[in-house]
């Protein structure tokens, strides 16, 4: 049936937000539960498009993941033809608000903004929020190397709560499996399956799917 896939825009304008790994890390966890994932690429940087090529040739990839990169006008075509072929489309945008951002965010069921605990990491998602809100979409936010506990974290858990903002219940903390499965052009579900961090990414994709 065409039309039925979710299309998930991740945003954050603040640079190391860890965006590109959080998009790639929800895509090959949602594709090992049975669901056909499409990865689009709108970011200049085109780190999302490096990790699908290295997948191409990465042994333990478990999951088929597409990962095409397009930009400008093509946008709203492209993504209509990724909705109606996948379960799920997260798009890796700009950490800038430009026209394509704004094409994706007006395509999106949700807008993900990965975020760091501290202050200015939501301050740097003010844009984005406010771009989604003018486009009347839903925003999620998400704790991506986050600490377990600390006083910092529960301070930005109240601030995000009193702005009546969403965030996501399951958190990434900080570990170096993401950014190592990433690197071979894997999830950390496939490179280490049994890990903490394999743990946190499923509970992670359940947590985004209620969202959903």
């Amino acid at each position: 049936m065409a039309g039925t896939g979710s299309v998930i825009a991740v945003a954050q304008q603040k640079g190391g937000s860890g965006k590109t790994m959080l998009a790639a890390q929800l895509a090959v966890v949602l594709a090992q539960a049975g669901n056909s994932v499409a990865l689009l690429d709108i970011d200049p940087q085109g780190s999302l498009t490096i990790w699908g090529k290295l997948r191409k040739a990465a042994p333990k990839a478990s999951v088929s993941v597409s990962c095409a990169a397009i930009s400008g006008w093509r946008l709203a075509a492209e993504l209509e033809k990724l909705r109606s072929g996948n379960d799920f489309v997260f798009i890796d945008t700009p950490p800038v608000i430009d026209s394509d951002a704004r094409r994706a965010i007006r395509a999106a069921d949700l807008v993900l903004i990965p975020l760091n605990p501290s202050p200015p990491d939501l301050w740097a998602a003010e844009g984005t929020i406010k771009l989604a809100a003018e486009e009347k979409r839903r925003v999620a936010l998400v704790f991506n190397r986050a600490p377990a506990a600390s006083r910092l974290r529960k301070r930005m858990e109240a601030e995000i709560a009193a702005r009546g903002l969403t965030l996501l219940e399951a958190a990434l903390a900080n570990r170096a499996g993401y950014a190592n499965a990433f690197a071979d052009g894997l999830g950390v579900t496939e490179a280490g399956p049994t890990t903490a961090a394999a743990e946190e990414l499923r509970a992670l994709a359940a947590s985004l799917q209620a969202q959903l």
